[in-house]
């Protein structure tokens, strides 16, 4: 906790009363006497609270001195005293972002709670602030290619609407993160944001998930329940893997599209409800159609604007920003200094297929950061743990039989250099083949021993 304590006062004899008190109780007070000192302290130090006297003689007055310092973007909590106060002063004093207003004569013990009570305020806001930073950092749309910027464009136009959104897009693109920046920048951004997937609920569990029980709906309910669809009231409802929703489920959630009104289970009376749907799948829903597996009526209502997310092989040059991003955050949550990449580390992860997209990035970006004892990433680093999963879904990549034998053998031999802890003579001998044949084949392949 910052115990820092900044007086201006024009007045010597309540500079030092407020600061012997002060002192006191545990804080380290500096004190000043004019508006210009004030400012020239707060940009040189930072203070928990700054108690600001509203009339300081020649030069700059409180008022003006406090609207400087929010300008200048001070963060301090800034208490007024003033022998000559008004309702109006204090009035245009918390509108100018003061946390409280204090009357002389100074009633010392008054002082000092409020002076307390504005520190724990400034704290609780700077709190608030990092947290709100930490979630936007987190749901983030990092990548400046030609597919995310038609992206961001899409979302910049639909948002402020509130029309229906169908995202589509491969497991681990950021279907989620679409649908949180059409609501950020939507009018209910203000309002919740609900989230439910459809895929991790049990079957006999979404309906009562999404609309809520009353008591003694069935065995177990011992009160009532709002769904998601009551909890996101006045907001958005993400209904994530739509594609996994039951029929009986669909059914029911045709109605409330079309009424936004539906019966808890167990209940008689309906509740009315105010909510924007954005739903997400990564399977074909028009194979779904034919098969019969999805409601036609009910896909038209959700697909009233189509959103398609690129998977990560089709946008690679956004590698490096994500690389970077990640790197910050799992570097920050971990205690250690970020990772630099070298230029071939990122060209190794542009051959990469990502066949599990950003998701699989991310993953492979806190692995390095844990397991990584230096902290400048090879392609080699690079190769040891991506080569495992790489899959079926990458073959598409090779125009001939050579060039995925190459890779594969790539793979295989950084893989094993990597077990041997970079030894060539160490992972010749784990691989059964010559030392000298192994140096060959990899100055054949291009692999730095």
């Amino acid at each position: 906790m910052k115990r820092s304590i900044l007086i201006v006062d024009d007045e010597p004899g309540i500079r030092d009363t407020l600061r012997g008190v002060l002192e006191d109780e545990g804080f380290a007070v500096k004190a000043v006497a004019t508006g210009e000192d004030c400012l020239a302290a707060a940009k040189d130090e930072e203070f928990a609270c700054i108690l600001l006297d509203i009339w300081l003689g020649d030069g700059i007055d409180g008022l003006e001195t406090l609207e400087k310092l929010k300008k200048n973007g001070v963060a301090s909590a800034v208490v007024m005293i003033s022998g000559h106060g008004n309702i109006e002063t204090a009035v245009r004093s918390t509108k100018l972002g003061a946390f409280d207003f204090i009357e002389k004569p100074l009633s010392l013990e008054r002082t000092v709670v409020t002076v307390r009570n504005a520190i724990k305020q400034q704290q609780l806001e700077a709190a608030n602030e990092r947290l709100r930073k930490e979630i936007e950092d987190q749901y983030v749309m990092v990548g400046e290619s030609i597919a995310m910027r038609a992206l961001r464009k899409q979302i910049s136009i639909v948002a402020p609407t509130d029309g229906r959104v169908l995202i589509s897009g491969e497991s681990g693109t950021g279907k989620e993160l679409v649908a949180r920046a059409i609501h950020a920048q939507s009018k209910r951004a203000a309002a919740p944001f609900v989230e439910i997937n459809s895929a991790a609920i049990p079957e006999e569990l979404v309906e009562t998930e999404l609309f809520g029980h009353a008591k003694g709906a069935f065995s177990g309910a011992s009160k009532a329940k709002k769904g998601k669809f009551e909890v996101a009231d006045g907001g958005t409802l993400f209904l994530d893997e739509i594609g996994d929703m039951s029929a009986r489920v669909q059914a029911k959630m045709l109605r409330v599209l079309e009424e936004q009104r539906f019966d808890p289970v167990g209940s008689n009376t309906p509740v009315t409800v105010d909510v924007r749907v954005i739903s997400a799948t990564n399977k074909p829903l028009d194979q779904l159609l034919e098969n019969g597996n999805f409601r036609a009526d009910l896909f038209y209502r959700l697909n009233v604007i189509p959103f398609q997310v690129p998977p990560l092989r089709e946008r690679k040059e956004d590698i490096p920003m994500l690389v970077e991003h990640f790197n910050r955050g799992f570097s920050a949550d971990y205690g250690k200094k970020p990772l630099s990449f070298s230029e071939d580390a990122f060209a190794r992860l542009a051959e990469h297929y990502w066949p599990g997209n950003v998701r699989e990035l991310r993953n492979l970006v806190e692995r390095l950061v844990i397991v990584l004892q230096v902290r400048k990433v090879s392609a080699d680093d690079i190769g040891a743990l991506t080569s495992d999963i790489e899959g079926p879904a990458g073959v598409d990549r090779y125009s001939s039989f050579k060039e995925a034998t190459e890779s594969y053998q790539r793979d295989f031999i950084r893989q094993k250099l990597a077990e041997a802890d970079g030894s060539v003579a160490k992972a010749a001998e784990i691989m059964g083949v010559d030392r000298s044949h192994l140096y060959r084949r990899m100055r054949n392949l291009g692999i730095k021993g």
